[in-house]
């Protein structure tokens, strides 16, 4: 038994003694969603209709219909998502266990290395590099890609150009790796998808999306603030929106951080 309690966590972030980042981007019409080739469904940004305003419609309350695609802004992916989980039980947002929504997180600094090269990808190599100096990713914890991609303008996040997006993420074989051999729970990045912006030329294609969610594992992505959060320690609150057999949703993802300094 332990004489820990719930409270002690409103407690030490009212002291000051463990913190909260805010890893999430403001949710707005102008912020950029993933582009498909033509020829697919497209995502929706986000838009906003008001209803009333304190005025003829309401004229006591403001409030606001909403539309917007699961996948839009900060958000989280869940097995369903992608083909090779389509079968696995419990597999949409409304059925998750909802203690994977706490867990650890792993943050692997690649900023200069994407700065140097936007098709930047991170390697076996890299994360083993990684481990040697942090202690193994342990199972059952998210591994945080920080690229410094969410510092860009909104012009420049989704890095389009004739070929697709250029943006950084995963090789292959890390994906495989950190799935089968690390058990993480997941994998987050800055950038509007969890996989390179140019990895439907992969073997296999958009390979984040293949190993995790084809063994139930989950995706983050449009993350910011990572250079706030240490290799090892910090802990995420992840609760995506209960939608009925929902492929993702976005979310307000936070941060549980030892040490003082100011929210995120």
């Amino acid at each position: 038994m332990t004489d820990f309690t719930p409270h002690d966590i409103a407690a030490a972030i009212a002291a000051g003694s463990l913190r909260l980042v805010d890893l999430t981007f403001t949710l707005s019409p102008e912020f950029p969603v993933i582009v498909l080739p033509p020829e697919f469904g497209q995502a929706s940004p986000l838009r906003i209709q008001q209803i009333s305003r304190y005025d003829a419609d309401g004229p006591g309350w403001y409030w606001n219909n909403i539309t917007l695609s699961e996948h839009t802004g900060t958000h989280f992916d869940a097995p369903i998502h992608w083909h090779t989980g389509r079968a696995l039980p419990n597999n949409a947002v409304d059925t998750l266990p909802v203690e994977h929504m706490i867990a650890p997180a792993c943050v692997i600094d690649c900023s200069r290395e994407a700065a140097a090269d936007p098709d930047f990808l991170l390697t076996r190599a890299a994360v083993e590099a990684w481990e040697r100096v942090h202690g193994q990713v342990a199972e059952g914890s998210w591994v945080l890609l920080r690229t410094d991609w969410s510092k860009r303008s909104a012009k420049d996040y989704a890095n389009l150009r004739a070929d697709g997006a250029h943006t950084p993420g995963p090789d292959p074989q890390v994906m495989q790796w950190l799935v089968e051999e690390r058990g993480i729970l997941g994998f987050g990045t800055e950038t509007i998808g969890t996989d390179a912006g140019q990895a439907a030329h992969f073997n296999p294609p958009h390979p984040a999306h293949h190993f995790l969610h084809g063994a139930g594992r989950y995706g983050l992505q449009c993350l910011r603030n990572l250079d706030q959060l240490p290799a090892t320690g910090a802990t995420l609150i992840t609760a995506p929106l209960k939608i009925l057999n929902g492929s993702g949703s976005p979310l307000r993802v936070l941060a549980l951080v030892s040490g003082e300094g100011s929210n995120g």
